[in-house]
């Protein structure tokens, strides 16, 4: 007998772990609360067993190949396939609007780069008619970036990979030589880096589905919101439960229809290629 399995990556606090509690909850099968730090996924995992909740734990530092290489011979080994996979893990820079070429490479490797990484050797793992959200961001919306070159290339229905990584590179390089304009990207290139990744993620989410449409999974990317959490500092609209909503919604009940999509917090599909729509973040928003 195959159980039913779902992961979600970097969820011991924050919108992950509202997100594994409610499979812990909804969904019929296993379900895995995964950390960079044993110890912090542990303290989450004994959190939810106080709620009565028993999800399973795994150690899984996305942007170590080797760790990302453990967990899916376990998976592999143990289950043979994964239904569910939310790519949650990510950080952000909310404490600096504007950062340094180290903190926006590492903004970059953990948002963007792991991702390529997951694909590579967790998406075979993934079932057919299974179900895979990038959680992205406000700041992954096209209208975040402002360059005409990039515009039209990200914006080009023949996108490659090729285009989505020479982008990165285009931004970590003007990152590095302190050439980035603040009329590239939108609020003044604030938080830059962690706008080009989630732009990077939600592009990657179209070619994803793509990818994995003649096994019928279907793939989304979605902005949650901005959430009360230890990555806003603290500020936002709503709490990480309210937040897990959406996100729990289009891997368990959503059409099967609903794929390669950009999703916002209360259910709406945006028409990510509106680079003159107003969906960027504002750092405004931040201001209590």
């Amino acid at each position: 007998m195959s159980f039913k399995v779902a992961v979600v990556t970097g969820s011991n606090k924050g919108i992950g772990f509202s997100i594994v509690k409610g499979l812990c909850k909804r969904f019929d099968g296993v379900v895995y609360l995964t950390s960079r730090d044993d110890s912090r996924g542990k303290a989450a995992v004994a959190q939810l067993n106080a709620l009565g909740l028993s999800p399973h734990y795994h150690q899984l530092d996305v942007v170590d190949r080797a760790s990302v290489l453990r967990f899916r011979d376990h998976i592999k080994e143990k289950y043979g396939g994964i239904n569910i996979l939310v790519n949650n893990a990510a950080i952000a820079n909310s404490a600096e609007w504007y950062n340094s070429y180290d903190e926006n490479k590492n903004i970059v490797e953990i948002n963007y780069k792991s991702i390529l990484t997951i694909q590579e050797l967790l998406y075979p793992l993934i079932r057919n008619g299974g179900r895979i959200l990038n959680i992205s961001s406000d700041c992954g919306h096209l209208s975040n970036i402002k360059n005409k070159y990039w515009i039209d290339r990200l914006s080009n229905k023949n996108l490659t990979l090729n285009d989505i990584n020479e982008f990165v590179e285009w931004f970590l390089e003007q990152s590095k030589n302190g050439n980035l304009s603040k009329d590239d990207i939108a609020d003044n290139a604030t938080f830059a880096a962690y706008r080009v990744a989630k732009v990077a993620i939600s592009a990657l989410t179209m070619l994803q589905q793509k990818e994995l449409d003649g096994r019928n999974i279907c793939v989304n990317s979605m902005h949650p919101g901005l959430v009360r959490t230890d990555m806003t500092l603290g500020a936002g609209f709503y709490s990480a439960d309210e937040a897990a909503e959406t996100p729990l919604y289009l891997v368990l009940e959503a059409p099967a229809t609903l794929k390669g999509s950009y999703v916002w917090y209360d259910k709406r599909i945006l028409d990510w290629y509106d680079y003159n729509a107003d969906y960027y973040f504002k750092t405004d928003t931040l201001r209590k």
